[in-house]
């Protein structure tokens, strides 16, 4: 899908309407689900801890609810990871979104990436729930992206991701389009980290992302709004 053929109803079904502050408190969560809820958003993106309210404050709604595991760092054990994922999931998590570990990248060591990813992975296909793998982009090279996609197309989880936007930048449209080209067809792509405005948004979606994280999705649809008004609904 291009950016100037999407309707304002499938841009936001692509929002995951994130909050991962530490300092979110109830009302924050209470805000976040409503706005989700009212514009029909795909996700909300949270820590775990408050999964089990948010799932009760989107109880009937076409909202998922998300966590993000292991975040923003990946430096817990493939073990941990696990456990979170399932305790995640029991909280009331219908999507999971894993940090890889990074330093086990950077050391070279692709079958212990392989298995971590095979089991998260693998715990969230028979829970029937989304699984996301988080890059983090800003510090691997594009020869590590392009293995670790390579990975995640043999492992097939349903997203793979850019960015936890806490790291030194976040997402970056030229490598949305190197990982949609790795892995084609068979796992989709999810574009995280700085998109705070419609035009990079559009970028993102124009490299191939089907899921855009950001705490600016309000934003972005008044853009979007706006930009096709000025255009009689075409771009």
């Amino acid at each position: 899908m291009k950016s100037n053929e999407i309707t304002r109803e499938q841009l936001c079904r692509m929002f995951d309407h994130t909050n991962l502050k530490a300092y979110a408190d109830r009302q924050a969560f209470e805000v976040l689900c409503r706005e989700a809820r009212e514009n029909h958003f795909a996700m909300v993106a949270i820590n775990p801890v408050p999964v089990a309210l948010c799932r009760q404050l989107l109880e009937g709604s076409d909202v998922h609810v998300g966590a993000a595991i292991s975040f923003p760092l990946g430096q817990d054990t493939i073990e941990m990871k696990v456990e979170a994922t399932r305790q995640a999931i029991l909280c009331g998590a219908d999507e999971i979104d894993y940090v890889v570990n990074l330093g086990e990248i950077k050391n070279g060591n692709w079958d212990y990436i392989e298995r971590e990813m095979s089991g998260i992975v693998t715990l969230c296909r028979q829970k029937n729930v989304i699984s996301k793998v988080i890059f983090e982009i800003c510090y691997l090279t594009e020869e590590e992206i392009v293995r670790l996609a390579q990975i995640a197309g043999k492992v097939q989880p349903d997203y793979i991701k850019t960015s936890t936007g806490f790291g030194t930048h976040g997402a970056v449209a030229e490598t949305v389009r190197l990982m949609k080209q790795t892995v084609g067809d068979q796992v989709k792509v999810k574009a995280a980290g700085g998109i705070r405005d419609w035009e990079t948004c559009a970028a993102m979606i124009d490299a191939g992302a089907e899921r855009i994280g950001t705490s600016s999705s309000l934003k972005i649809l008044e853009e979007f709004d706006r930009c096709k008004g000025e255009n009689n609904g075409t771009y």
